[in-house]
């Protein structure tokens, strides 16, 4: 199934592009997908924490994704 990544802050900088499509094996989670992440963008692992959207919304990560599902990687973000 294919997954549409949007990416923001440093998480853009790591993966080198605002907008990704990736191939996934069909119903895989959440969880699967960030190890995919971690394994091709390692320095993904480096951030306190990287949370990941699924269609605008905050899951757990175990849901399942489906195909076209639009997944935003959200890094640490600061303020000031």
């Amino acid at each position: 199934m294919k997954i549409s990544l949007l990416s923001f802050g440093i998480a853009k900088d790591i993966t080198g592009q605002r907008f990704l499509e990736v191939d996934l094996p069909s119903s895989a989670s959440v969880a699967a997908l960030r190890a995919m992440l971690v394994q091709r963008f390692p320095r993904l692992s480096s951030l306190a924490t990287v949370r990941l959207a699924v269609n605008g919304e905050y899951v757990s990560e175990d849901l399942a994704l489906k195909d076209n599902d639009e997944v935003a990687i959200i890094p640490p973000v600061s303020g000031g």
